[in-house]
């Protein structure tokens, strides 16, 4: 079943349970979609691996935006933000531990070779290729640096 087919189906139960939060959130997701299926030009499905960044850039905006609304105190605007994090991230697949990363990561360190931090770029290129929507970008770079220094 498609992400479109799934975000439809669960905005039907959002809708009849009154769900704001969830429904905000399943809105903001189909928007994305539509709006990455008609940037080409056409209607065409978009692949599973950009429905997966798309989703992700999705659950880094609102963790920024509520991490900037808890430092101002603000918690009645970052309660929301959490909550369509959490509704988000179930259409994303399963996120592996910070030590399951580390183990790809350091797999991939020793079958390029790689030492010091001039490797960075190479490391990460294949890191993210490997670990596609199963790990967030910042974690699979701080576990590099770490590594390679």
């Amino acid at each position: 079943m498609s992400l479109s087919v799934q975000i439809m189906d669960e905005m039907k139960t959002a809708m009849r349970a009154k769900d704001t939060v969830a429904l905000e959130a399943l809105r903001a997701i189909k928007s994305e979609i539509l709006l990455a299926q008609t940037a080409t030009g056409s209607k065409e499905e978009i692949t599973q691996d950009e429905e997966v960044k798309l989703l992700q850039r999705l659950v880094k905006t609102r963790k920024e935006s509520a991490r900037i609304f808890t430092e101002q105190n603000r918690l009645d605007l970052a309660e929301p933000e959490l909550a369509q994090i959490a509704v988000i991230e179930k259409f994303l697949p399963a996120q592996l531990s910070e030590a399951e990363v580390e183990a790809v990561i350091a797999k991939i360190i020793e079958e390029t070779g790689a030492s010091g931090i001039a490797s960075m770029g190479k490391v990460m290129g294949l890191a993210a290729a490997q670990l596609g929507g199963t790990a967030e970008g910042k974690t699979i770079s701080t576990i590099v640096k770490k590594l390679l220094t």
